[in-house]
């Protein structure tokens, strides 16, 4: 049992300090509404209003899009650190998914997904 002591002593620190962070906020934070924090913020309508209203399709095009495009960063990289094993057959199909990619976003750009009335 002795040498399960050190296991036992940062098991009872981590509850500790778990405890500790989720009680000292409650503790400590003041909690006052004012009219800046109950504003509109990023989703464009108010924060404490019916969950029942029309949500603006736009905000799941500009989430989409950059989920493609996010995408086509997290393939690059990998794709770059091995470039010279795949040779040109790797960097013909790269170019070609880009030139896809691109032509995708020059069609979004054309359609006017990208501007915010």
């Amino acid at each position: 049992m002795v040498s399960y002591f050190p296991v036992l002593v940062f098991a009872a620190l981590a509850v500790g300090i778990a405890v500790a962070m989720l009680v000292g906020p409650w503790l400590l934070a003041t909690f006052k509404r004012d009219k800046v924090k109950t504003s509109a913020y990023e989703c464009g309508f108010e924060a404490f209003d019916t969950a029942r209203r029309t949500f603006d399709v736009r905000f799941y095009l500009v989430a989409i899009l950059f989920i493609v495009f996010d995408l086509e960063v997290a393939f690059l990289f990998p794709w770059a650190m091995a470039l010279e094993q795949f040779g040109w057959v790797g960097f013909v199909s790269m170019m070609v998914f880009l030139g896809v990619l691109t032509i995708g976003f020059v069609y979004e750009w054309k359609k006017g997904a990208l501007e915010w009335e």
